[in-house]
């Protein structure tokens, strides 16, 4: 019987390849803990996001490619995963790996929605999440994720609020019911830069930071004061609705090139995409369709996926519960895992294309 040697058992694994990093998991350094023993191999893989969307699929590929090695009786996959940290974060949020800003051309296409569904998503992978409300005007997030306390201080840091898995900081926090928000827009860059700074956010795979709708001060001192992985545009699926997030793409790319350091866009997500009746199955498109798709092909950025409409979600973003948890297995929940999967993926996409990262850097 053949000897099975460690350098068969790796040479095999480069046929697997990554569908998004376009390289085989042997060199992007995915492959740990070779063991042989006789005709048993075990070893593990270690992917760059526990949300990634193909684990199964690199799962199986990996213990095929073993398989037939000859001389292999059995095999061991073991799947874990290390969010690689993007290099251009910075001193001002060190714990965090990667800051993912949800964004919109105007307002109510479920921005806020979108994130906390996507927030809590990420967060029953395994990854360690947190959400900032940055919608200074229109805090929504502490309503929709059922918090309503005032957070604590440690010395002179503010504890976020925690639910569900995920860490939360909002200036809904710290209004009166019956108070508005009335600042210019020096005051709303001064308070992004100490509630990032000032917040124990601790060790975070992804920040996701809820932006208000437009393309205002909120979203133009964001990009100035950290570097993001991303950007994530939710629109609707009218065709009018392609002009405005168009708006809102472009005002990043303009931002791009003031500051000299890119702003990625990680994709488009279509809210709202179609009506599917409960009684009889039938799903009607209450606001077009298409028009994501038809934004990310002329925009060239990334169609990230739809989520379809259903009253549940409103009722559970009232209910302060996010859709995900409340109805798990409808056909929402089910969009918000897979968008949730792609935008982690993109991210890792774009901590690998950075200048000077090494292979297998963690």
């Amino acid at each position: 019987m053949p000897e099975v040697r460690e350098d068969r058992v790796l040479e095999a694994l480069r046929s697997v390849e990554d569908p998004d990093l376009h390289r085989d998991i042997v060199s992007l350094g995915f492959v740990k803990d070779v063991r042989i023993d006789g005709g048993r191999v075990a070893f593990r893989v270690e992917l760059t996001t526990p949300a990634c969307p193909v684990k199964d699929l690199l799962r199986d590929q990996a213990r095929a490619a073993v398989a037939a090695i000859p001389g292999v009786d059995d095999v061991s996959v073991e799947m874990s995963a290390q969010v690689r940290a993007q290099a251009r974060v910075g001193p001002l949020i060190p714990g965090v790996k990667h800051v993912v800003a949800v964004a919109s051309g105007k307002g109510g296409v479920g921005k806020s929605t979108v994130s906390v569904n996507l927030a809590v998503a990420l967060a029953q992978t395994g990854a360690s999440v947190g959400v900032l409300d940055a919608d200074i005007y229109g805090p929504s997030i502490p309503i929709m994720m059922g918090a309503d306390e005032v957070p604590e201080v440690d010395g002179e840091q503010i504890v976020p609020v925690e639910r569900y898995g995920v860490k939360l900081m909002s200036m809904g926090f710290f209004l009166e019911p019956d108070r508005a928000v009335v600042w210019r827009g020096p005051m709303i860059g001064k308070f992004l830069q100490q509630v990032l700074q000032d917040v124990l956010w601790g060790d975070l795979d992804y920040l996701v930071v809820d932006l208000p709708p437009g393309t205002g001060d909120a979203p133009m001192s964001l990009v100035q004061i950290i570097p993001l992985t991303g950007v994530v545009i939710v629109m609707t699926p009218q065709d009018v609705a392609q002009e405005i997030a168009t708006k809102a793409i472009l005002m990043f790319r303009t931002l791009e090139q003031s500051i000299e350091r890119p702003v990625p866009i990680l994709g488009i997500v279509e809210n709202m995409s179609g009506f599917v009746c409960p009684n009889c199955g039938e799903e009607t498109d209450l606001f077009g369709t298409g028009g994501g798709e038809r934004a990310s092909m002329t925009l060239n950025v990334p169609f990230l996926g739809r989520i379809p409409i259903d009253p549940s979600i409103c009722v559970s973003g009232d209910a302060g519960r996010p859709a995900i948890l409340m109805s798990p297995d409808s056909p929402q929940a089910a969009a918000f895992r897979r968008i949730a999967g792609a935008i982690a993926a993109r991210a890792s996409v774009v901590s690998h294309s950075e200048p000077g990262r090494e292979t297998g850097e963690s």
